[in-house]
Order: structure tokens, then C-alpha cells, then sequence
């Protein structure tokens, strides 16, 4: 009796932040494994914030990720300030908010006009669908430019803010600052509301994720700067309950480790965060979800596209209110005095919940810090999901099945470099 082996490779995943491979393996007609090989060097930042002032992890945290390094800042800051017992003024919080929504349009306009929408187009990359849909991508980068001015005026630059501290801010705009910002955000969330209407034309490959969701949420509004973490089970804790949960363990193709929540695998970022919150969206990101069809929960991860847009238009009606309510503070910061102990801090990162922990001494020097980025917590869904696929397309010849294994990684918008800051390393010699 003869068995048939078939092997898929993608030694170098395109389109993705970071650096990462797949391996999948059918044999006899069923698959055998499925493997996202995150083969990325380990980045050891928790060990380099050991020894550093307890000022130091949102300047420190920030350079894991030149896509994402407000949210960095913002855990570090939410888990010291809790630690410190610290509570920011109101204009202050509503600036941290402001800021954060800047990084989520930028990062999700990046993800949907550069790297995720040519899959549904037919292109390889954004530049062939800029020669043919010249307009879109244009739209696209306009709307991500809403994101960066945000980020560079309340921030001080784009990439790896310098203006953030414990505390605040080391200095607050003027009113005036933010008119053509403003501008360019109410351009964008037009475009947002139309392109979401044609992405949603869109023909989406069937699949239903089988996992629990986790994000975190806010009583009183969508959550994205801060929160508590709530559960697709009825879960709902503070940021200091999120360790008894968490299961890491690492994996021998993977820098990054996987993580378990209670023993399963379950996914954070805009499907969990939209599952679990949708009813706190703003008026306009309401109605524009339920025009595109998302209903109350989506969990096909194809369909996470949408769930993006819902999300930048939400985040850009969100900037409009806030900049509309914005009276610059007495103060841009509020003292932030040392204090021994632990603190933990959540924040909704655009790929998921991002965990920070720090236990700080006595001489206000970190003793050690454990950070708990999206894509790790994603990954053991990523590869369930990759099994399902190839296991119902198996009829596909190699390259096309091979194509699809791609794209259901993208759907993610995995971002690898965050994910691979941890190796336990043992060398044997003979």
C-alpha cells in the first residue's frame, strides 16, 4: 500500500511585520502538522529593563515595535501608574486616548491598504495595485497620514514617541495645533465609510474560528488605552488577574512563546475586541458594522478586514470627539513617586491585548518585567486555523493551496518582531 506525503513551505511570509516562515505536512489525505516558524532572533528586552529606573520601560518598550510603540508605552505606563497609585488628570487620560487612537489608524490603515487587500484583489504586493487601483491606495495612505499627525503632535514624531513619561506627557499642544489634523481625520472617515462598503463586496473564503476570545474592556467606552480583560467565557478581571489565567510554553520552531488562557487556545485583536465590545462603538462605526454585515460577533479571521475598518472609523470619530473636547492641561504630567512592589498594565495594541508586568525594588530599579505582545497569544489560533484550511482545500494543486495558507496567515496581520523577545537556549557539547 503506498501513503502520499505532501509537504508546503513558505520559507519567508511576505506581507507580514517580522520575519517567519510556514512548514505544513499531509500525509495519507490528513494534515499532520501546520507550523508558523517564527525563526526571528530573540529580542531579550525583558532582560535589558532589569537593573533600569522604574522611568524607563516606556522609552525602553517602545523600540520593540516602530508600528505599534504607543501601545508599548501606554502598558508600561498603565501597569507603573497602577503600581505608583498614580491617577492621571482627565485631559491628560483623554490625550493618552488621542494619541493611541493616532497608532490605531496608522497601524490598521498600514496592514489593510498595503498588506491585506491586494489578497482580495488578485496583487502581489501594494505597488501592482497601485498601478491599477491608483485612488484606493491613495485613499489609504491619506487616511493613515490622519494617524501619523497624530502621532507626531501629541507624540513629537511618528515612530517611537519621545513625549511620553509616567505621568503624561513632557508637554501638551495648543487647541490650535490640532485644526489640520482634524481636517484630514474627517476626510479619512469618509473614506473609511466608503471603502468599508466595497471591501465588503468582497468574496470572503468560509471559515469559523473555534476559540475563546480576550480583550480588554471599558465600562464606559470601546476599549483601546486601558481596561480591564473580559472573556468570550464570562470572565472579567482586573490587569493583576491576567497571570492566573496565562499558560506560556515554548515551542521548538518558534522564538516566540505559546500561550494558553485556562488551558485553551484564544485569540486577542479586532475580532475579540469587536465580539466583546461592539455595543460601546460610536454611532457611525455602529451603523457602518452593521451595513457591512458583521452582525454582533464575526469569527470568520477573512473577515477581520472589516472588523479594521469599523475599528479606524471608530477611532477616527473617537480623535474628532476628543479634539473637539480638548482644552490643553494645567499640567502635562502628574508626579509619578516611586514605590516598591508589582504592577501590571493592559492595553489594546491593533493586533490584541498587550500585558505589561514590572515588580520594582526598593531603590526604584527594576528587578524584572514579563510582556505578553498579541501575536504570541494568537499563535496557537494561527496554526489550528492554517490546519482547518488545508485540511477542507486539499483538492487545491501546491501553489494555490500554498496562497491560501499565506493569506490566512496575513488575516492576522501578525507582527513577529513583537512577538520574538524570548529563548531558552541549551547548548550540549560532545
Amino acid at each position: 500500500m503506498t501513503t502520499r506525503r505532501r509537504t508546503l513551505t513558505v520559507d519567508s511570509l511576505a506581507r507580514v511585520e517580522g520575519e517567519g516562515a510556514l512548514h505544513i505536512v499531509v500525509h495519507d489525505g490528513a494534515v499532520e502538522s501546520a507550523e508558523l516558524r517564527i525563526y526571528e532572533p530573540p529580542r531579550f528586552f525583558e532582560a535589558f529593563l532589569r537593573g533600569r529606573a522604574y522611568t524607563e520601560p516606556p522609552d525602553i518598550t517602545s523600540r520593540i515595535c516602530g508600528i505599534c510603540p504607543v501601545a508599548y508605552q501606554v502598558s508600561a505606563c498603565n501597569a507603573l501608574e497602577q503600581l505608583c497609585e498614580v491617577e492621571l488628570d482627565p485631559p491628560l487620560r483623554e490625550l493618552r486616548r488621542l494619541l493611541y487612537c493616532g497608532e490605531w489608524i496608522a497601524s490598521h490603515c498600514l496592514h489593510i491598504f498595503l498588506l491585506h487587500i491586494p489578497d482580495f484583489l488578485g496583487f502581489p504586493d501594494a505597488v501592482a495595485l497601485a498601478r491599477v487601483e491608483r485612488e484606493l491606495v491613495e485613499q489609504g495612505l491619506a487616511m493613515k497620514k490622519a494617524g501619523n499627525m497624530l502621532l507626531e503632535l501629541i507624540g513629537g514624531r511618528a515612530i517611537h514617541p519621545v513625549n511620553v513619561r509616567l505621568g503624561g506627557f513632557y508637554s501638551a499642544p495648543e487647541p490650535r495645533e490640532f485644526t489640520p489634523v482634524a481636517e484630514q481625520l474627517r476626510r479619512g472617515l469618509g473614506s473609511a465609510v466608503s471603502i468599508a462598503r466595497r471591501v465588503a463586496e468582497f468574496e470572503f473564503p468560509e471559515a469559523e474560528l473555534d476559540c475563546d476570545f480576550v480583550s480588554a474592556t471599558d465600562a464606559t467606552r470601546y476599549a483601546i488605552e486601558t481596561g480591564e480583560v473580559r472573556t468570550s467565557g464570562g470572565l472579567l478581571f482586573p490587569a493583576d488577574g491576567f497571570a492566573a489565567h496565562l499558560v506560556e510554553r515554548q515551542v521548538r520552531h518558534s522564538t516566540a512563546l505559546y500561550a494558553t488562557f485556562d488551558g485553551r487556545r484564544y485569540l486577542t485583536g479586532p475580532l475579540a475586541r469587536y465580539a466583546l465590545n461592539s455595543g460601546q462603538l460610536s454611532p457611525v462605526a455602529r451603523r457602518l458594522a452593521a451595513e457591512v454585515g458583521l452582525g454582533s460577533v464575526c469569527r470568520n479571521p477573512f473577515r477581520s478586514i472589516l472588523v479594521r475598518l469599523v475599528e479606524v472609523a471608530y477611532a477616527m470619530e473617537e480623535a474628532l470627539a476628543l479634539i473637539a473636547g480638548y482644552r490643553r492641561p494645567p499640567r502635562p504630567a502628574v508626579p509619578v513617586r516611586p514605590r516598591a512592589g508589582t504592577g501590571y498594565g493592559v492595553s489594546e495594541a491593533p493586533r490584541g491585548l498587550l500585558y505589561h508586568r514590572y515588580d520594582i525594588g526598593a531603590d526604584a530599579l527594576v528587578r524584572s518585567a514579563t510582556i505578553v505582545p498579541p501575536t504570541s497569544q494568537n499563535q496557537a489560533v494561527m496554526e489550528e486555523n492554517l490546519r482547518r484550511m488545508v485540511g477542507a482545500h486539499l483538492d487545491l494543486p501546491d501553489p494555490a493551496l500554498t496562497e491560501l495558507c499565506e493569506r490566512t496567515i496575513r488575516n492576522y496581520d501578525p507582527c513577529i518582531s513583537c512577538s520574538a523577545h524570548f529563548l531558552t537556549l541549551d547548548v550540549t557539547g560532545r
